[in-house]
């Protein structure tokens, strides 16, 4: 098994990756607060995570993947739980609000063929060991109760570890100046002070007995406590956006250790954010797009709807560490790119081969498939990775299209490309999930293509009752059509 290295955001450096117990990997990632539907920056990380998981799985690892559901204790910057806030919003009761955004992040896991994880517990399933983890805190002597509410002690973990800022690169006097001015913050030892237990308002209707008040656990404590109530007080992997970085992840480690004295992860990894036309995505603006509008075209920021899995395979082409920015000329880009890849891998079914020992040719494509593999081994740099198999379907068209000698391939090297293109294409980067996987979607090509041109004859006819019949109906069958100045497009809802 050739070595993987992977880009620890602790030593800010890449690292050969050495589980803890050999063959098996186990890796936590920070799942969604489910208060609201979910973005695409949310889908951003968690595709690349999945890839990240998938990879893991290719190369032989038994892999154990945690990712947790926040349903209780994430604050807004009035220090009100998002979760309670959503619910008197939408006069329901929290565990409505809690299973409805629960149940459209999964659909939306699904559209996208992320794999679900191994293990996906849920904050308020976790009450009892929170409470625990918290005590134990206290007892050590990194946290303390005040007025029913109890925080965990920055400056005297920073003064006796010197841990505290070690993730994010600062400084504990960085970080008093940063601190949000939350709620109750009067009533800590300094402003840096997080609560990992907070005492419930008489309104506040998520509320659990504890030692201390009747209240509810911090955010990051519920991390801490299902990361290692699962894969073990130190693990392999944690991962999360780069935004969960500071304060989330250095707040995990700061109670990990103030609770056993125990490092949780030893490597952390972080995507990067997502842009949208070279901006931050703010609804404030306009500048944003939800998935569903993406896949209808329903937006001004596109001139089509595009389909799941081409969104999937454009987020492949960077890295997941890079920034990532998303226009319509680059969504049209990666659905050509995607279109000519899969015809590739669809050539190399049709192609005899007669050649009986090596060639040039042989050499030249072996050396580019397992290089392809190579840049997934190096940090699971997707995007180069892609670019190898690129470099392969000239030669793949060319020996299809009669331009390259079919004698100048081997059968063996045409098993071997098959072999590499569906174990990156299909089982690493998830990309058979449409009409791809089973061969349909030429015919549903052609006979898409036949019906959008009967409704242009009938429109041309101003038979409109017919061609409101031809879309409904296609509605019906969840496809949607989309008319544009450049014709009409169609995508599977």
């Amino acid at each position: 098994m050739k070595d993987l290295t992977i880009f620890n955001s602790l030593s800010r450096k890449k690292e050969i990756f050495k589980p803890l117990v050999e063959g098996q990997v186990g890796m936590y990632v920070c799942g969604p607060t489910v208060y609201s539907d979910v973005h695409l920056g949310n889908v951003r990380s968690f595709v690349s995570f999945d890839i990240i998981y998938r990879y893991l799985t290719f190369k032989g690892y038994n892999v154990r993947y945690v990712r947790n559901i926040t349903d209780v204790g994430h604050l807004l910057d009035d220090g009100e739980d998002r979760v309670s806030k959503r619910a008197k919003l939408e006069k329901i009761e929290p565990m409505e609000i809690v299973q409805k955004y629960t149940n459209g992040f999964h659909n939306m896991m699904r559209i996208f063929n992320v794999t679900p994880p191994s293990i996906e517990p849920r904050a308020t399933q976790h009450i009892i060991e929170q409470i625990e983890m918290v005590q134990d805190i206290i007892d050590n002597g990194y946290a303390y109760e005040m007025n029913g509410s109890v925080y965990f002690d920055t400056i005297k973990f920073a003064e006796e570890t010197g841990k505290y800022g070690e993730l994010s690169g600062r400084k504990i006097d960085e970080l008093l100046q940063e601190t949000r001015d939350l709620k109750n913050q009067g009533e800590k030892k300094h402003p840096s002070d997080f609560a990992i237990w907070m005492k419930a308002a008489e309104n506040h209707i998520m509320r659990w007995n504890s030692p201390w008040s009747e209240g509810f656990p911090g955010w990051h404590l519920e991390c801490s406590v299902m990361s290692t109530k699962y894969l073990g007080k130190t693990f392999d992997i944690h991962g999360g956006g780069s935004d969960l970085k500071f304060p989330h992840h250095e707040n995990e480690i700061a109670q990990n250790i103030g609770s056993c004295n125990c490092e949780p992860a030893r490597y952390w990894m972080h995507g990067n954010m997502l842009l949208m036309n070279g901006r931050k995505m703010s609804k404030s603006d306009g500048n944003t797009i939800s998935p569903e509008e993406l896949f209808t075209g329903d937006s001004q920021h596109v001139s089509k709807g595009y389909s799941p899995i081409v969104v999937r395979f454009f987020m492949l082409q960077t890295h997941y560490r890079s920034t990532l920015d998303i226009s319509d000329e680059a969504l049209l880009a990666a659905e050509k790119g995607f279109s000519r890849i899969k015809e590739a891998r669809a050539k190399l079914d049709k192609i005899v081969a007669k050649a009986s020992s090596e060639t040039p040719t042989d050499k030249e494509i072996t050396s580019l498939l397992e290089g392809a593999v190579a840049e997934m081994d190096d940090d699971f740099n997707t995007p180069k990775a892609l670019a190898k198999l690129f470099e392969v379907v000239p030669k793949v068209n060319g020996v299809a299209d009669g331009k390259i000698s079919a004698e100048e391939i081997s059968a063996s090297t045409i098993e071997k490309a098959k072999e590499i293109f569906d174990g990156l294409l299909i089982e690493v980067f998830g990309l058979q999930y449409d009409e791809a996987s089973d061969g349909k979607e030429g015919s549903m090509d052609i006979l898409m293509d036949l019906i959008i041109d009967l409704r242009q004859k009938v429109r041309s006819d101003k038979d409109w009752e017919t061609s409101d019949k031809i879309r409904d109906k296609l509605i019906e069958a969840g496809i949607q059509l989309k008319d544009g100045k450049d014709g009409t497009s169609w995508t599977m809802n």
